[in-house]
């Protein structure tokens, strides 16, 4: 930082120095001291707007100034030629004398705004991209901070299922290392888990992953950002962020949600059906128990209150599904006694009293135990703000 300040300063010395040597304020007719101290204003002023336009520079992305640089001086290529094109015509004519200052004023400025436009182009991935031979489209998956934190990105990854590539842009890179910084030891310990979940997908094969510069000044939310950059890499956002789910959705750009996936991968259980529980606690209602399978899901059975603590054979009654999970109710069948018959009763096996009693009541169970991420997703995975 220093260096920087030390570097400005002598840049605002050396355009003041010149301004009093060569004076470009000359021919407004000022003479003596006063022509001197506002030669020197002058060029230190110029000096000032200089410095802001280069801190202003500071949050471009480098393929945004290059590709500004590129079309800049394209297009004052173009605008060179044209005029050497007009040189049969008379300089004299103030239409002809217009319409070159025109060229070399327009073709400059088109080719500067284009090329800053297009800049993501210059991206080296994106360069190869073009040398290619014709093929599939190359897929992109955004990343999110909070599925990063979460980590199961990491497993599924692993499992083969994610193709194309992973991008990181690097306002979510940042928004990790704030958190990892952070003086509160559980944010502090979530973004170094984010890191680390990072650097196990990097090292695994057949992933590929691109840490992504481009970024959006004029945008100010991470969220914003991410939904510009999907949808300038024509890709879909990777996140177990709820809200940012419904907000890319209505901005036009696809989204994996790692919660609804999740979900999707619950066993499916149809009343009638038999299956071995392990009886955890009482229940709220007369003689009942209470289990819950690997991802959860509450497990409600009748006449099992004698058998907690012990893993027992249940027959599914039925499934209430609900916004916020799934819950189960079954009936302990003990031995001698014979399973109910769907084959029988011409359907499904109504519910017993105590389950439809229990229903109602145990919504709030099914709040509180059902895995996070059906509707909203876990509070462990917020994204810090």
């Amino acid at each position: 930082m220093t260096w920087f300040i030390l570097a400005r300063t002598l840049f605002v010395a050396a355009i003041g120095f010149t301004a009093s040597l060569l004076q470009p304020l000359s021919g407004f007719g000022l003479e003596g001291g006063l022509s001197l101290a506002a030669n020197v204003a002058f060029g230190l002023v110029l000096a000032v707007l200089i410095i802001v336009f280069e801190l202003r520079l500071k949050d471009v992305a480098v393929t945004t100034m290059l590709g500004a640089l590129l079309g800049g001086v394209t297009g004052l290529a173009i605008a060179k030629t044209i005029e050497a094109a007009l040189a049969w015509t008379d300089t004299r004519d103030p239409r002809v004398a217009f319409l070159r200052s025109v060229v070399l004023l327009v073709l400059p400025y088109i080719g500067t705004v284009m090329g800053a436009r297009k800049g993501e182009w210059l991206e080296p991935a994106r360069l190869v991209g073009l040398f290619r031979a014709a093929g599939p489209q190359r897929r992109y998956k955004v990343l999110d901070t909070s599925v990063i934190i979460d980590g199961r990105i990491a497993d599924i990854c692993e499992t083969g299922f994610v193709d194309g590539a992973l991008v990181i842009p690097q306002f979510v890179l940042k928004e990790l290392q704030l958190v990892a910084d952070s003086s509160d030891a559980l944010k502090r310990n979530r973004g170094r888990r984010g890191l680390d979940i990072l650097q196990k997908i990097q090292k695994m094969s057949g992933v590929e992953v691109v840490i992504s510069d481009v970024d959006f000044p004029e945008v100010r939310e991470v969220d914003l950002k991410l939904i510009e950059l999907a949808r300038s890499l024509q890709g879909k956002i990777v996140t177990n962020d709820f809200n940012l789910n419904k907000v890319a959705q209505l901005r036009g750009v696809d989204v994996l949600n790692i919660n609804l996936l999740a979900n999707s991968l619950k066993p499916v259980v149809l009343p009638g059906e038999i299956m071995r529980v392990f009886i955890l606690k009482e229940g709220k209602e007369y003689n009942q128990g209470v289990a819950y399978l690997d991802d959860g899901t509450m497990v409600v059975v009748d006449n099992a209150r004698k058998m907690i603590s012990k893993t027992i054979d249940v027959v599914v009654t039925s499934v209430l599904q609900t916004t916020a999970g799934k819950m189960i109710f079954g009936r302990y069948i003990e031995s001698g006694a014979q399973a109910p018959s769907l084959v029988a009763s011409g359907g499904p096996a109504p519910l017993t009293q105590q389950a439809q009693q229990s229903q109602p009541k145990q919504n709030g169970a099914v709040l509180a135990s059902a895995p996070a991420g059906v509707g909203e997703r876990d509070d462990a995975n917020r994204r810090p703000r």
